[in-house]
Parts: structure tokens; sequence; C-alpha cells
């Protein structure tokens, strides 16, 4: 028994080394218009409009398996800003010295409902750990359709959170997915929640896929609250893709290179630009992150930004 568990062990260790090698190659090699991080890295010093930086779900199965290889990737890509998407296991401080190692600033991190119901104090104190000057909660949980009702409860407990928040210097946002953009009444319900949240306590985290597949056109978005959304994540969708969906979930392979898919990137970052987003985050949901992050960094670089 002990002999086979220590040829699985090896074999499994050699198949993550593989692995690591392979994807290393593919970056090297510019295909079907994909960019190199090499390229990405040379076309960085003739932005610089805007500093690109990267959600690191994007690289969350890499992440549950090791820290540093994929940390080190995403600065090879001239990334040094970064939001956390999880600690993947590791304790908060501990992340970010491999963070510092990497050469890797995470300028916001994600946290769950559950966690701030429950501990509001320990988000605060991971965040801090971090070197945060942001925290996001990614989701409002609901059953069934997304209400009128659950967007008032959720702002009631988003001024709450985000008071404590700003009391310890933090700036508390919330990443919307397309649910909370159904129509009610003149507007959407987002509307109502943009109303019942004050905003020296709470802002919100643009993601353009996730607005547009709620049906909602991200750049009328940002001119109807120009002051409230201090974050963003860019992304793309798949062409084809049907909107408006309002359940919050799409399949991760409807991901595509920036400038790749439906959205109008260009019209979103000069708006972006005009209304002072602070920090652009590419999130990359699909299994082809590592490909395509690079790609999308080439395309922003191209259209002047």
């Amino acid at each position: 028994m002990r002999s086979t568990t220590r040829t699985a062990r090896a074999i499994g260790a050699l198949s993550f080394v593989l692995a690591a090698i392979a994807v290393e190659v593919w970056l090297q090699l510019p295909s079907n218009g994909q960019a190199t991080v090499a390229e990405v890295g040379s076309q960085s010093v003739k932005h610089q409009k805007i500093e690109v930086g990267a959600q690191l779900y994007s690289v969350r199965a890499l992440l549950d398996k090791d820290l540093a290889g994929p940390l080190g990737t995403i600065h090879q890509m001239n990334i040094t800003d970064v939001e956390g998407g999880g600690l993947f296991g590791h304790i908060a401080p501990a992340f970010r010295a491999e963070l510092d190692k990497a050469g890797l600033h995470a300028s916001g991190a994600h946290f769950q409902w559950d966690r701030f119901s429950n501990d509001t104090d320990g988000v605060i104190k991971d965040a801090k750990a971090l070197g945060c000057d942001y925290v996001t909660m990614p989701w409002i949980p609901h059953n069934g359709d997304f209400t009128v009702e659950d967007a008032k409860a959720a702002a009631e407990k988003f001024n709450e959170w985000g008071r404590k928040c700003a009391q310890a210097g933090l700036k508390f946002t919330y990443h919307p997915h397309g649910y909370e953009f159904r129509p009610f009444q003149d507007g959407t319900i987002f509307d109502v929640l943009a109303a019942q949240t004050k905003p020296e306590f709470v802002n919100f985290e643009l993601d353009v896929f996730w607005a547009f597949d709620g049906g909602a056109d991200p750049v009328k978005l940002m001119q109807k609250y120009p002051a409230r959304f201090p974050l963003m994540h860019l992304k793309d969708m798949k062409k084809g893709v049907k909107t408006p969906n309002y359940t919050g979930h799409e399949d991760v392979e409807s991901d595509v290179a920036l400038g790749a898919g439906q959205l109008d990137i260009p019209a979103i970052l000069k708006e972006a630009q005009a209304i002072g987003v602070k920090h652009f985050y590419i999130e990359d949901e699909s299994s082809r992150s590592v490909q395509q992050i690079p790609a999308s960094i080439k395309y922003i670089r191209s259209i002047g930004y």
C-alpha cells in the first residue's frame, strides 16, 4: 500500500509540473491572435490611461493547488493590482505574504453574505491584513426571483455593514449579478437598491458582463449613477448568448477575451474614465482565463487605454 501511494503521489506531482510547463510554453507561442505574456509586458509601457488589474477568482482552479505559481503568472502579465476572491484555505496574513512575494497588491477583496452576517469584525480584520481599501459583497441570498423586498432588506444590511467598514477606514461595495436589473415600475430593482443605500457607506462594483446579462446598458448605468461605481470588472460575453437573464448564472465558458464578444468595451472604458472609476479588474471565469487575460490586456492597450 505504501509504495502504491508513493507512486501515485509521484505521478500526480509529475502531472502538475508538466501541466505548468505546458502553460508556460503556450504563453510564449502567439496563436490565433492571442497575446503572450511577453507581448503584454511590452505593450504596458505604451498605455497608460488606466491600470489594468485582475480578480484572482479568474485563476481559482490553480490557487486551490498552489499560491506562488498562479500569483507569479499574474505578475508576469504586468499586473500588480488585484482583487481577492477567497483565501483558498489560508489565513489572511499568510495570503498577504504570498501576494507581497509575487509583487501584487490587493486593493480589494470579496467576502460573502454569511461571513458578513456572522463575523463583520473578522471581515474587517482580514481585509486590513490583506491591505485592502475596498470590501465587496458579491451576492444577495434569495429564493426564486429577486424581489424589491429582497433589495430593501439587503440595503438595510449594506448600510449597517458599510458604516462599520467606513469606521475602520474601508469602503464597502456591492457587486450586482444581473438579477437586480429586473424591471420594476419605471426602472429596475437595482434603482431601488441604489436609492435605499447611503452613498457615504455603500457603493457598487460594476461587472459589465453581469449588468449586460441582466439587460442593462453599462454605459447608461454609469451615466445615471456617476458617483456610485468606484470599481469595475472588465469581461466580455460570447456572441450569441441571449439576454436579458435574471438568474445571475451563465455558462462560465461564455466569458471571452475583451473585444471578442458582444460588449462595447471602448464606450465602456470611455465612460468609466469620465466618471472616475478607481480600479479596473479583468475577471475571466472561463477555463481559458490564463490565455485570455493577456489577450484582453493587449486589446485594452490597442484601443488606447
